[in-house]
């Protein structure tokens, strides 16, 4: 499993919108993916999302900084980092966050599961509902 995790890792970090299609080399073909905002199952679903991804940001990008694997399952941690194209333009962007994988035997992608604060690491940062989530950030420590 080590060469897969390994090729998984490498095709994160270099993804870009002509790779979205190579992806089934990666995903089974009734892979699920989740994150705070998905749940789809699919390779097309899957690569509706990455594609969605590369037309809504300015240079998504992943820069994997840790794993764990045991057996045919894997966790990476990442920073995903971006620029938003209409607002705070230019200006990068970071959020932290964590994939959960299970491979399949031929070392593909049956389970991909993200794991990141959508409220800290995403709506902080925008205008108006930014100011609304730091302030009830505020209000709920003691």
């Amino acid at each position: 499993m080590t060469a897969a995790i390994d090729r998984i890792v490498r095709t994160f970090q270099t993804l870009s919108p002509t790779s979205v299609e190579a992806l089934d080399a990666l995903y089974a073909p009734g892979a699920r993916f989740k994150d705070p905002f998905n749940d789809v199952t699919g390779l097309p679903e899957i690569q509706r999302i990455f594609r969605h991804m590369f037309a809504a940001l300015e240079n998504p990008r992943f820069l994997i900084t840790g794993r764990i694997v045991q057996g045919p399952q894997c966790f990476l941690t990442w920073e995903f980092r971006f620029c938003f194209r209409r607002f705070k333009v230019g200006q990068e962007q970071c959020i932290l966050g964590g994939s959960h994988l299970v491979l399949d035997d031929a070392g593909r992608i049956t389970l991909h599961r993200d794991y990141w604060d959508a409220a800290e690491e995403l709506y902080e940062k925008l205008p108006l509902i930014g100011g609304l989530m730091r302030w009830l950030k505020r209000q709920s420590k003691p």
